[in-house]
């Protein structure tokens, strides 16, 4: 019995310590052995899709041009916004049935830019991406968020949406994201530090960061110090009463 009570003891506390969290488990930026290893990749700006809602800007001296599209004012600058259409083209002032799909910013702003110079000498031509958004969902919070700048990153993003949760599934988070062929799944772990400026890195419009609950984290428990006396305090009473009733 002595010796069936010092074995439960031991158990226990190594439960305990099992239970609860630790930095190999939901540390970032680690360069351990056992983790994977991801290949750097050149960042590659985003190309616009159908839907996208582009802020359109043209500047010019022409004050006659400025007052016919903006019959309010009669500055140089005007600025507006154009959805695209499903055959990936875009409607703008002067000019219409300009494809856009699948060019970046400064593709698109030239080619609108060509177009318009035909009617408009001196127009210089500013484009941008009006639904710069992503959305997180499961254990790194849930909302909708804009994308405050280039080359924004997966820490930034998941920073804005309150962090991961101790229960997050490390491993496997994954980013929808849309693409010519319909939507990528991007599964990755997160811990590495390979992970920086990998093909994971970078958030672009309209990603959904998924965050799924481990499943290890149904018995473990906050790793701090009383959390874990709790613990053990917890099991060491239900090992005494085991101990009770058997001498019953």
């Amino acid at each position: 019995m002595k010796y069936t009570g010092y074995s439960l003891i031991l158990i226990l506390i190594a439960l305990g310590f099992n239970s609860c969290y630790n930095y190999k488990s939901i540390g970032l930026l680690q360069e351990g052995y056992s983790l994977p290893r991801y290949e750097k990749t050149d960042y590659k700006d985003y190309k616009i899709r159908i839907n996208d809602e582009i802020i359109f800007r043209m500047i010019t001296i022409d004050v006659t041009i400025s007052t016919l599209i903006q019959s309010n004012t009669g500055g140089m600058n005007f600025s507006a916004s154009y959805r695209v259409y499903p055959d990936g083209t875009i409607d703008l002032p002067f000019v219409k049935n300009i494809s856009v799909v699948g060019l970046t910013f400064k593709e698109a702003a030239k080619a609108v830019e060509k177009r318009m110079r035909e009617i408009i000498p001196d127009a210089e031509i500013k484009l941008s991406i009006a639904n710069k958004t992503f959305t997180v969902i499961g254990e790194g919070g849930t909302g909708i968020y804009s994308i405050s700048r280039d080359r924004f990153t997966i820490y930034q993003a998941l920073s804005m949406s309150g962090d991961l949760k101790h229960s997050a599934d490390f491993k496997h988070i994954k980013i929808l994201r849309e693409g010519d062929k319909g939507t990528e799944i991007l599964e990755f772990d997160i811990r590495p530090k390979s992970l920086i400026e990998s093909k994971y890195y970078y958030i672009y419009p309209n990603d959904i960061i998924y965050v799924r609950r481990a499943t290890s984290s149904f018995y473990k428990v906050e790793n701090s110090w009383s959390n874990f006396i709790g613990l053990i305090s917890s099991s060491l009473s239900l090992l005494f009463t085991v101990l009770y009733y058997q001498k019953l």
